[in-house]
């Protein structure tokens, strides 16, 4: 999955995303510092998720590149949801109670109206478990 920034690029100007031009780079920017750091593939969902969300969230990680050592951050922020869907050998650094963790701290920030800070919070948390 290429990163959120290139996903909501859009020609057509009338087509408005949920960030400022300056979110989408900050996201980017904690998105490739994580993949980067670690041997894991990160990547950003921002959108509706059909119910069951959660099974939703785990269709769209089968649809990465490799999903086996992805993790994928889910936002459904008109739902109120958010899911940390990680893939076989992801699952293995970044065990649930880290992606639990790293979930409070978003939630924490979505709660309060940060959205972006909340996804790169997220990201940071769970690269730096992920590299150790």
């Amino acid at each position: 999955m290429e990163s959120l920034a290139a996903q909501q690029h859009d020609p057509n100007p009338a087509i408005d995303g949920p960030f400022t031009p300056r979110q989408l780079f900050r996201i980017d920017d904690a998105l490739r510092a994580a993949d980067r750091e670690t041997s894991v593939a990160f990547s950003v969902y921002v959108g509706e998720l059909t119910e069951p969300t959660r099974q939703h969230a785990e269709q769209l990680l089968g649809e990465l590149t490799s999903p086996a050592k992805s993790v994928l951050v889910a936002v459904s922020p008109n739902q109120r949801v958010l899911e940390i869907i990680t893939g076989e050998q992801a699952a293995r650094r970044l065990p649930d109670r880290v992606c639990a963790l790293a979930a409070l701290s978003m939630t924490a920030a979505f709660g309060g109206g940060d959205l972006a800070g909340g996804i790169v919070t997220g990201l940071r948390m769970l690269a730096d478990r992920a590299r150790s």
